[in-house]
């Protein structure tokens, strides 16, 4: 029971961190995969980018949301 104690004033910042651990792994695959879909096909750079981008953008909003979510349950 003592340590549940000890370790209930930085759940939040242990939730963010477990939170934060699939965006940037989301993040780096996108990006990872993007580079080489440009590589193998760089007519389609615009088209792959914008995807690339609005993918990024999804990944961020759950790095965001897994940040505010800890807060607002207090």
């Amino acid at each position: 029971m003592g340590t549940l104690a000890e370790v209930s004033g930085n759940l939040g910042s242990i939730a963010y961190g477990l939170a934060a651990i699939g965006p940037g792994i989301g993040v780096g695959i996108i990006f990872g995969q993007g580079v080489q879909a440009i590589a193998r096909q760089p007519e389609l750079t615009n088209v792959i980018r914008t995807n690339m981008l609005l993918g990024f953008a999804l990944t961020e909003a759950l790095a965001l949301i897994g940040f505010v979510v800890p807060f607002v349950h207090q």
